[in-house]
């Protein structure tokens, strides 16, 4: 591949150690479920990591393992390196990877007070004190089926975890845990292994002094509660000399977690690790994981660059490599590399969302990298101890099933899409790069569907458009907008196939007043906001819909961004507003108002909130308008909207919330008649994405990927 990189400190070599590695993108650790339950690889789990070699990374560090599986586990499918029987299918694994120029560490961990499979067997849990009970507030915000697959807490007897404070000579024998792992790693041809001594596990919470309150010589001081993790790092190097790099995982911070670690803490920590052997530091954070907004605080942070400062702290303070990790994007890591602020920058879901990423960066591709949008499905999984997956890379965790989606395909076929929302342009994209003739038809002036305005509540969802287009745009499938597709028109283009991708049917529910000039529906919402609904704008005041029609005729209106920009500053939307639907557009929506000044009821007839949002992005959402001071009410019947606001009735009490303006974020339903009239022509059709059923963007992507595997076995 031709080097034509934009990021030319990225795409450089660098070393860790003795280990040279061709450039500085490093896959951060991330659990995957992928391993077998007997703490073995699968095909599943080394067909993923080799994919993520194959797309370029310069170093892999493995997910957390279990040192003393199954002891030490916080997963049911999590990778041992407590017997010697791992050993050949480690080999396989890091066989895979090395194939295709990567390297790669191991990341040796025991879980500590987070070993959920100890609880679930009932073995006693080894932590350096014993610690306060703290009930997670994302607990209630799980739907019942997610709670049937969240963590059995309660373990054999009901009782929860079964902590053991370790004694001296038990903290030896862990100590040799770790080196026996070690050993076990360079066995199996790792070129590294990674001592994970953050995130709550057994090591951090040593570390941390909300936690460790022993006072024998691994507890008090810094140095003394650093003493297991530094005694880690000589026993390894001894055993394995010192040309065998050891990296080290260390929290900056933690986050809501009263007399926990601070900076202070963590910089001593770094050089005693420096000083002890370590041979590079991967600089994390922690937060009290029982606040639903902590989990996205740290360990996955949400704010862009959110531990750079802890990176660059770290830097200043040692002379080893320093890795920076979270959400950094590539603009901001070169600059980084530049100014020596680290060393490495270390992706996790960027590489979910887009293996191939360092190849498309060394080559200058980067309008072509699929983007993360940070909607968290993907950690959300491992929550309810499910595999992992990603919304907008349906290939994720199926790299093993060889379905052969990214070939040239002899058996050339004139395809039509209908319809340039997310579902759409991936059928399209998959076909072409298939080597299909593909076509698509939207209906509206610009492509993206209704994540147009998901981009306007969520701005990481617009660049989900951006990449779509470019892909499509770089395979030349033609896209012809403002064409509204009808079954003669199909007929006249003659296609071997149509997928019909036109979104779901959108009526509100027959709620009393509903035809009130102060009350939108999803689609009139949007709209208003894209300056499109003439019949919802003749809803507006006169200088409102003066307003819209300069904005229409400028053609503001129809770039994400500038509308972004523009709604902080002025929208034809009411200041008090009550929001019918609590799911995932309306709090979505919620969210977009409150950042833009409104106040904000939500009111959902279900018993939860948000159901089609990922657990940690529903959890976060929810904490943030709470804490902007947004009311949230579920078990919600409606009886009626007036020109006041909306009366339902609430714990068995009848209320009425006043409002200027009420939008009804409700009744999306399958939309098909497009294609039942295909059908009845005799032409091969399939429906994908919201028409057929409601799963927004993850269901959409999926739904692509499934009718192009499904298109290619009757081609």
């Amino acid at each position: 591949m031709k080097n034509t990189t934009k990021r030319p400190l990225l795409s450089s070599p660098g070393s860790i150690g003795n280990l040279k590695l061709k450039n500085r993108m490093v896959m951060a650790a991330m659990g995957s479920n992928f391993a077998g339950k007997d703490g073995k690889t699968t095909e599943q789990l080394e067909a993923y990591y080799e994919e993520r070699s194959r797309g370029g990374l310069g170093l892999i560090i493995l997910e957390t393992s279990a040192v003393s599986w199954p002891a030490g586990a916080s997963m049911p499918f999590m990778l041992g390196y407590s017997q010697d029987k791992f050993i050949p299918n480690l080999q396989s694994l890091t066989a895979r990877i090395h194939k295709h120029g990567a390297k790669v560490a191991a990341q040796l961990n025991h879980s500590g007070k987070i070993a959920q499979e100890d609880t679930i067997a009932g073995r006693p849990i080894p932590v350096p004190s014993i610690p306060k009970s703290e009930r997670s507030d994302m607990f209630g915000l799980l739907t019942q089926d997610e709670i049937m697959n969240f963590i059995k807490a309660g373990g054999p007897d009901g009782k929860g975890p079964r902590y053991h404070e370790l004694t001296i000579t038990e903290i030896q024998d862990e100590i040799q845990h770790f080196v026996k792992a070690a050993v076990r790693a360079k066995k199996s041809n790792f070129d590294a292994v990674e001592i994970h001594a953050g995130h709550g596990y057994l090591i951090s919470s040593f570390l941390s002094p909300a936690v460790n309150v022993r006072t024998d010589q691994y507890g008090g001081s810094v140095e003394n509660r650093a003493r297991l993790l530094i005694e880690i790092i000589t026993a390894i190097k001894k055993e394995l000399s010192n040309d065998f790099p050891v990296l080290v995982r260390l929290d900056a911070n933690e986050y809501r977690i009263d007399g926990g670690i601070v900076p202070e803490d963590f910089i001593i920590t770094a050089k005693l690790a420096e000083q002890a052997g370590a041979d590079a530091l991967d600089i994390s954070a922690y937060g009290n994981t029982s606040k639903g907004i902590a989990f996205t605080e740290a360990p996955l942070v949400h704010e862009p660059g959110g531990f750079l400062q802890f990176a660059k702290m770290a830097k200043q303070a040692v002379s080893i490599p320093i890795i920076a990790v979270g959400r950094i994007e590539l603009n901001i890591a070169e600059r980084g590399l530049k100014n020596h602020d680290f060393d490495f920058m270390a992706m996790g879901r960027k590489v979910l969302a887009d293996p191939t990423l360092p190849n498309k960066v060394v080559a200058g591709q980067e309008d072509l990298i699929r983007p993360c949008i940070y909607c968290y499905v993907c950690v959300s999984q491992i929550f309810i101890n499910q595999p992992m997956m990603c919304a907008v890379n349906s290939q994720l965790g199926n790299e093993h099933l060889n379905e052969n989606i990214i070939c040239t395909d002899g058996n050339r076929k004139k395809i039509l899409v209908i319809g340039a929302g997310p579902g759409g342009m991936e059928a399209a994209r998959l076909l072409a790069v298939k080597g299909h003739e593909v076509e698509i038809w939207e209906k509206d002036k610009d492509i993206g569907g209704t994540l147009r305005v998901a981009a306007l509540a969520y701005g990481p969802n617009g660049q989900l458009i951006t990449f779509l287009g470019n892909a499509l745009k770089d395979l030349k499938v033609p896209i012809k907008t403002s064409t509204m597709a009808t079954s003669q028109m199909i007929a006249n283009h003659k296609p071997d196939y149509v997928i019909v991708a036109v979104g779901a049917k959108r009526d509100a529910p027959e709620i009393p007043g509903k035809e009130l000039k102060h009350v939108f529906d999803g689609e009139q919402l949007r709209g208003l906001l894209f300056g499109s609904d003439s019949v919802a704008i003749k809803k507006l005041s006169l200088f409102q819909q003066l307003v819209l029609k300069i904005g229409v005729a400028s053609q503001l209106l129809r770039h994400i961004p500038v509308l972004t920009l523009l709604s902080k500053i002025w929208m034809p939307l009411s200041k008090n507003i009550i929001i019918i639907g609590g799911d995932l557009v309306g709090l979505e929506l919620a969210e977009f108002l409150i950042e833009r000044g409104r106040t904000v009821k939500v009111l959902e007839p279900s018993s939860s909130l948000g159901p089609n949002l990922s657990i940690v992005r529903r959890s976060r959402v929810v904490h943030l308008l709470k804490e902007h001071g947004a009311e949230l009410l579920t078990q919600v019947t409606i009886k009626e909207i007036t020109r006041d606001g909306v009366r339902y009735e609430h714990s068995e009490k009848e209320h009425l919330g006043k409002a200027d303006q009420v939008i009804i974020a409700m009744g999306a339903n399958p939309n098909l008649s497009l294609s039942n009239e295909i059908k009845a022509q005799g032409i091969p059709t399939s429906s994908i994405g919201d028409c057929t059923s409601i799963g927004y963007i993850h269901g959409a992507i999926s739904d692509a990927r499934k009718t192009v595997l499904e298109l290619e076995v009757i081609s």
